[in-house]
C-alpha cells in the first residue's frame, strides 16, 4: 500500500478496497471511502502520516462495510472530520441492520450482522459540490446499491467505488453482487460517456483510462447479459430462485459460504425481478413452492 499520485492533487491509495485522496493546499485531505474496519483505516493512516496529510473529509460512495468501516476510526483520531454520502446510502449507514436484513428478508443470524451504524454528517447533491472551496462533481451511480455514488475531482480523476467490477472481481464471481438490474446496466452505460482522464475502481488494481472503461463497462454489460439469458433457458422449465442459484453454483463450480450464498441469493432475486418487469417470465404456486418461467 502507498500512495500513488495520478493527477494534480489527486491520489489514491492501492488497497483491498482503494482509497481515494484529494490534498488541499492546507494539508488537510478528502478520501473517498475509508474502508473495512479501525485495522484497514489505520493502515490508511499510517500513509497519510508518512506523506504529511491530515485526514479532514470523507465521501462514502455507497454503504458497504470495505467502504465505511473506516469512518469510526477517523472520526475518534481526527476532531472535525465531517463524512458525506448520498442520503439513501446514508439511511443504510445509520441503520447498519438493514442490509442484512434485505439479504435475509427477516431479522438476520448474527453471521449476516457485523456491521457498526455511523451517522453520515452531510448528504451529497449530484452534480458540483463545494468541500473546502474545492469542487467534486457527484455522479449518480446505482445498481450495485440503492443510491451509489462517484465522484469525479477538478482535475478529471474519476472514483467508480462498486459501480462496476474490474477484471478481476469478473473472474472470481460469477454472479457479482447487483442490488438492480435496470439500474446498473443505465449506470454502465453512463460510465462509458463520463469525461474523465483516469478512473478508479473500488477493487482493481489498474488505473484506467478513457477507453479501457468503456472496455470496462462492455464486459460489464456482457456479464449481466450472460446471466441473464442462462436464467431465462433455466426457466424453459418451471425453476424457484434456490433452483436457480443452484443451477448457476454448479454450472460455474463455484465454492460458497453462508454469507456469500445469500449474496448470490439477492442478485438473482434483482435479476428475477428485472426478468419480471420487463414481460419475460411469469410464475406459478405448487404445492407451496413459487416457481418462475419464462413466457
Amino acid at each position: 500500500m502507498e500512495l500513488n499520485k495520478l493527477k494534480g492533487n489527486t491520489y489514491f491509495i492501492d488497497a483491498p478496497t482503494n482509497i481515494g485522496v484529494y490534498v488541499f493546499k492546507n494539508k488537510f485531505c478528502l478520501l473517498v471511502d475509508s474502508g473495512l474496519d479501525n485495522s484497514a483505516a489505520r493502515k490508511i493512516d499510517d500513509i497519510l502520516k508518512k506523506n504529511g496529510l491530515h485526514p479532514k473529509y470523507i465521501i462514502n460512495t455507497h454503504a458497504h462495510t470495505d467502504h465505511y468501516g473506516g469512518n469510526h476510526y477517523f472520526k475518534e483520531n481526527y476532531t472535525g472530520t465531517l463524512v458525506y454520502t448520498s442520503e439513501k446510502e446514508s439511511i443504510y449507514m445509520k441503520n447498519s441492520e438493514l442490509f442484512s436484513t434485505i439479504l435475509f428478508s427477516s431479522n438476520a443470524p448474527k453471521k449476516l450482522t457485523n456491521r457498526k451504524p455511523f451517522v453520515a454528517d452531510e448528504i451529497l447533491k449530484y452534480g458540483i459540490n463545494k468541500i473546502n472551496d474545492e469542487k467534486f462533481e457527484v455522479l449518480s451511480l446505482k445498481g450495485h446499491s440503492h443510491e451509489h455514488i462517484g465522484i469525479i475531482t477538478s482535475e478529471k480523476v474519476c472514483f467508480l467505488g462498486d459501480s462496476i467490477f474490474g477484471y478481476e472481481t469478473l473472474e472470481k464471481y460469477p454472479i457479482p453482487f447487483l442490488f438492480n438490474i435496470e439500474e446498473s446496466i443505465n449506470t454502465l452505460n453512463t460510465i462509458k460517456t463520463l469525461d474523465a482522464d483516469f478512473f478508479i475502481i473500488s477493487h482493481e488494481k489498474k488505473v484506467l483510462d478513457a477507453n479501457e472503461i468503456k472496455d470496462l463497462a462492455d464486459k460489464n454489460l456482457e456479464r449481466i447479459e450472460n446471466i441473464k439469458n442462462t436464467i431465462l433457458e433455466l426457466l424453459d422449465q418451471p425453476c424457484t430462485k434456490e433452483d436457480i442459484l443452484e443451477n448457476i453454483i454448479v454450472l460455474n463450480d463455484m465454492s460458497t459460504n453462508f454469507k456469500q450464498y445469500h449474496l448470490d441469493y439477492s442478485s438473482i432475486s434483482a435479476f428475477i425481478s428485472y426478468l419480471f418487469d420487463n414481460n419475460l417470465i411469469d410464475y406459478s404456486l405448487e404445492d407451496g413452492k413459487l416457481y418462475f418461467f419464462k413466457k
